[in-house]
């Protein structure tokens, strides 16, 4: 899929683009608030108690370029730096986890349209934050779980974080 570089820049106008098998969805920029939960939770991200081989790498708010589309999450865990060259344009690199937080009124993108898209790209752990709810939602392969705000998360990569 190939992507046209004036999309990449569509912050520029104010939306984030993401693509999902074809379907273009457009939402408004994050907000103070989802951004501080964003923050909070992304300086938790660790590894776990015991050693592991995952670097636990995270990037915020960066385009991840799938085999089928687009998409921008808000949290995006890797057990090894991007290169360099992968640096300068959408990600390639396939996130271990995301981490999403609901913005209101983009309930469904979060809920509904993002988890099953990331576990058929690959994505081993999916986790939807509700800070109105303190809804936790983890969903795996198979596995789907639900709890209240705060919990800590171990991730299949052998990284760890507090939502």
């Amino acid at each position: 899929m190939s992507i046209d570089p004036r999309l990449l820049h569509a912050n520029e106008l104010g939306i984030r683009l993401e693509i999902v098998n074809g379907l273009a969805i457009w939402e408004a920029q994050p907000l103070y608030r989802h951004q501080k939960h964003v923050e909070r939770i992304s300086s938790s991200i660790r590894p776990a108690d015991d050693a592991v081989d995952c670097a636990c790498v995270h990037a915020l708010d960066v385009y991840v370029q799938f085999p089928n589309g687009l998409k921008r999450p808000d949290i995006s865990l890797f057990c090894r730096e991007p290169t360099e060259e992968e640096q300068d344009s959408a990600l390639t690199l396939i996130p271990e986890a995301v981490i999403e937080v609901v913005s209101p009124g983009y309930e469904a993108k979060d809920l509904e349209i993002g988890p099953a898209f990331y576990l058929s790209q690959g994505v081993k752990d999916i986790i939807v934050f509700d800070p109105r709810t303190l809804l936790v939602l983890h969903i795996r392969q198979g596995h789907v779980s639900r709890q209240v705000a705060p919990q800590e998360i171990g991730l299949e990569c052998g990284c760890a974080v507090t939502v």
